[in-house]
């Protein structure tokens, strides 16, 4: 099949971005205020809330969905709000651009991402509760959303690369290991699988939806399915094209880096988007360990991944 590169605003490299002035949105007092009052109503999901924020959340979409697919946000009031009233904005907030879906078997629709002190002594183990490296990859939703509540002592940082610029690259240089990634491979449940289920399932990295390449890609899911006898061999050609992607991503030409601070609010279309977490070390005091709140959101107008992947993961 003849394969033509993508032209979109969806394709950059870390030459657009000079700065990170060019992707943060710092709130203003107002809407601050209206975040405060969204965490202390009764109905925080009423329509005649966030009468400013609301006009912007459609700024944020049109980007997301149609321009470089990331927005950083800046000044969420934190200090001006308590534990409880911290998730609910969130929530509310997240609401306005797609609605909040399960990530575990459980159906927690706010995930903390924080080390939990354990060891990923096997893939059950999600990579998100300990303080190695993620390299790129997408989450099972449209949106994803990460919120910080705190830092780490060092390291921690974000990066995030264009799918599109990826695939291009991945065009130029092997096309046919381009085609190996439209091709269905194993991915590891990591025990999130309903009883009867079988432990894994097969999915190509690249799908065609809505008329452009979306790009599905967690690689440790991939390989960790190996460890299923019943669960298909990857071939060389596989595993070399999965080598290529993080390869290409990992090139400081094709990543920006964010550091996040207390009160960000990062967004990302996983259609868009492939973002990596560098390892960290903590404060030695638990209460100053770094820690996000993640957002998984189904947004109509984003539409970025396979499904049934945009409803998250089923609840058991």
């Amino acid at each position: 099949m003849i394969r033509s590169p993508q032209v979109s605003d969806a394709v950059w490299d870390r030459s657009d971005f000079p700065d990170s002035s060019t992707w943060t949105v710092v709130l203003t007092g107002a809407e601050r205020s209206e975040i405060v009052e969204a965490a202390r109503s009764d109905a925080p999901d009423d329509s005649r809330l966030f009468p400013t924020l609301r006009s912007r959340c459609v700024q944020w979409a049109h980007t997301l969905n149609s321009g470089c697919g990331f927005v950083l946000l800046r000044g969420f009031p934190l200090d001006e709000l308590g534990t409880e009233e911290i998730e609910r904005a969130y929530l509310a907030l997240g609401s306005m651009l797609g609605d909040p879906v399960s990530q575990d078997r459980d159906g927690s629709v706010l995930t903390h991402i924080r080390d939990e002190r354990i060891e990923r002594t096997d893939p059950t183990v999600r990579l998100y509760r300990t303080r190695e490296r993620q390299d790129f990859h997408t989450d099972g939703s449209d949106l994803v959303a990460l919120l910080c509540l705190a830092e780490a002592a060092t390291g921690g940082e974000s990066w995030i690369a264009s799918s599109a610029a990826i695939y291009n690259e991945v065009l130029r240089r092997r096309p046919d290991l381009l085609e190996v990634l439209y091709s269905p491979m194993p991915w590891d449940r990591n025990g999130e699988e309903a009883a009867g289920d079988p432990p894994y399932f097969e999915l190509a990295p690249l799908n065609d939806i809505g008329g452009a390449p979306r790009l599905f890609y967690i690689s440790w899911y991939i390989r960790d399915s190996q460890r299923h006898p019943q669960a298909p061999r990857l071939t060389a050609e596989q595993l070399e094209a999965l080598e290529l992607v993080e390869a290409i991503a990992n090139e400081p030409r094709f990543h920006v880096e964010m550091v996040f601070e207390p009160g960000d609010v990062q967004i990302l279309n996983n259609g868009r988007i492939l973002h990596a977490r560098n390892a960290y070390q903590d404060h030695p005091d638990l209460d100053r360990r770094r820690h996000l709140l993640r957002l998984w959101l189904s947004a109509a107008s984003a539409h970025s991944v396979a499904e049934p992947l945009r409803s998250g993961i089923p609840r058991r």
